[in-house]
């Protein structure tokens, strides 16, 4: 059936999302040192992320320091931490969902409105999850955006978008992606079902009633 192939390819789509979100959660390029402007020190480059702080030097050496504090992270730091984190946890959960509920296994396989019902709330959640890391990755990206463009922040302090946030992107489109075609419903039960207005059989009882 058409329906499977479908699921399939919605469930393929969300699991690289799934995949993709933990990669650029981990990522420490979230934001990258700029060199627009008058900053031409290209000497080393640092790279911040939800989790540590990296300074890659131009001999090839890489130093990182993980925060010390939460407390002392900036909102959007923790924000952005939570948002992903909640996404990581909704696509898993989705994925198990959408296992039961997909027509290429064979859980509750005797009874198909209930699977199809099953695969449904799979890409709802999917959805939901995607939505959590494309605000999360796009939060933290209005405030690099912000901080870029503020004349107040100094030239040496000015910071622009970093792989991760490209790859929480895709990350988050994929996801949503495939959970919108796990809930597309191509199956046709319909078609089995008697008509909604059975046939009438007054002729016949017509010509009884003259007899």
């Amino acid at each position: 059936m058409a329906n499977k192939g479908i699921q399939l390819l919605g469930f393929t789509l969300a699991f690289l999302g799934f995949i993709g979100t933990i990669a650029s959660t981990v990522m420490v390029e979230w934001k990258a040192s700029s060199y627009a402007g008058d900053n031409i020190i290209t000497a080393q480059a640092m790279y911040e992320g939800l989790w540590k702080t990296c300074v890659s030097q131009s001999t090839g050496q890489i130093q990182c320091k993980v925060y010390d504090s939460l407390l002392q992270l900036p909102g959007i730091v923790q924000g952005t931490r939570g948002l992903m984190l909640v996404s990581i946890l909704l696509c898993f959960i989705a994925m198990l969902v959408a296992v039961v509920g997909m027509r290429c296994t064979t859980c509750m396989a005797d009874q198909q409105e209930q699977k199809d019902k099953v695969a449904l709330s799979g890409g709802v959640v999917f959805i939901i999850a995607g939505l959590l890391a494309l605000v999360g990755t796009s939060w933290y990206g209005h405030r690099i955006a912000k901080d870029f463009y503020n004349p107040f922040t100094p030239t040496n302090s000015r910071y622009e978008f970093g792989s991760a946030l490209y790859v929480g992107w895709g990350a988050a489109c994929l996801i949503m992606i495939g959970g919108g075609f796990l809930c597309c419903n191509c199956s046709s039960q319909d078609s089995g079902k008697s008509p909604r207005y059975p046939p009438s059989h007054s002729a016949g009882h017509t010509g009884r009633d003259y007899v």
